[in-house]
């Protein structure tokens, strides 16, 4: 016990000479109330001593590590064995609009695929800057294919232990195991995998879990609902106050504000980039549809190839594009 009086001195003699750190008021309510409805517990200064003693070696305990479950699996749910609480509470305060499109397909069943659409998609034009949600690690930078499921796609593994999915991205602008900040960018949107348009898939998760990420962020607003979201089993699917009239009216701003540009059609691009440096000419084009496909202009597409606006395409030629 001697020791432990020893220990408890010198804590405060340091910390007489070091900065001084102040609870929030909440934690010290709270601490009040507890010491208040104590009582006389009985407590023996001997079984104090012991309860000290467990406290600190389990303090010394490494903490949890949100970057080594699973981390080198190439899966999106990385947790199918790992035991999910039944509820937690997730600090989403320091965060970042991913893109500011609308939404144009919500979370939910798609009785159409018979399949559940475990993201949001929002609107966006080929090449905007796509950010990331939240502090993290990146986990994944995978490419699934031209055509099939998120084409192009990251994951990003946060420090509020949320985990992030951005898909159908056109170029990547992040590596893996690369920490990056909230807002940082970390790809452009694209129209890769099974897309129909340019778009930004979004999926927000906690341990395997895809939570409605209107539940977490209100799009129209551009912000969060509140600084703290609540996972729970039972209503992780729920979206929190979202209002499609709202949505609507967010959408008609958002397009008069960031008009479409031209973009690749899926299945025009001899890479999978989905924002291809070379054009490989087909039967029946002319410069200025493979200028207006690919986003350029008939002008910039002689002065890269060395060509005038009369040239003759050849079947198979290769041009460039960027």
């Amino acid at each position: 016990m001697n020791r432990i009086l020893a220990a408890a001195a010198f804590a405060l003699a340091f910390s007489a000479s070091a900065q001084t750190y102040r609870l929030p008021d909440r934690h010290l309510a709270s601490h009040d109330n507890l010491l208040a409805n104590q009582g006389n517990a009985g407590i023996s200064v001997e079984n104090t001593g012991k309860y000290l003693e467990a406290l600190f070696n389990e303090e010394e305990e490494p903490e949890f590590d949100i970057y080594t479950e699973g981390w080198d699996s190439q899966a999106v749910n990385c947790y199918t064995a790992s035991q999910v609480p039944q509820s937690a509470v997730i600090d989403v305060s320091k965060f970042c609009m991913p893109h500011k499109g609308y939404i144009t397909s919500p979370y939910g069943y798609r009785r159409r695929f018979r399949r559940m659409h475990k993201g949001v998609d929002l609107k966006l034009n080929i090449g905007d800057t796509v950010r990331a949600a939240f502090d993290g690690k990146v986990r994944i930078v995978r490419n699934q294919g031209r055509r099939k499921g998120y084409g192009m796609y990251v994951v990003i593994r946060h420090t509020n232990q949320l985990e992030t999915v951005y898909g159908h991205l056109s170029e990547w602008l992040v590596k893996p195991d690369q920490y990056v900040k909230a807002g940082d960018p970390i790809a452009l949107g694209g129209n890769t995998g099974r897309s129909t348009g340019p778009h930004l898939h979004f999926e927000t998760r906690f341990m395997g879990y895809a939570i409605n990420p209107c539940a977490i962020f209100d799009f129209p607003n551009q912000t969060t609902h509140t600084d703290t979201y609540t996972f729970d089993k039972r209503t992780y699917q729920n979206a929190r106050n979202f209002d499609p009239a709202a949505n609507n009216a967010y959408a008609a701003q958002y397009r008069k504000e960031n008009p479409a540009k031209p973009y690749v059609r899926t299945g025009t691009t001899t890479n999978t980039r989905g924002n291809a440096s070379t054009y490989r000419v087909r039967k029946g084009d002319s410069l200025s549809k493979i200028a207006s496909r690919n986003g350029t202009t008939v002008a910039k597409l002689c002065k890269l190839n060395g060509l005038k606006t009369t040239s003759k395409l050849q079947v198979g030629q290769r041009l460039k594009l960027r």
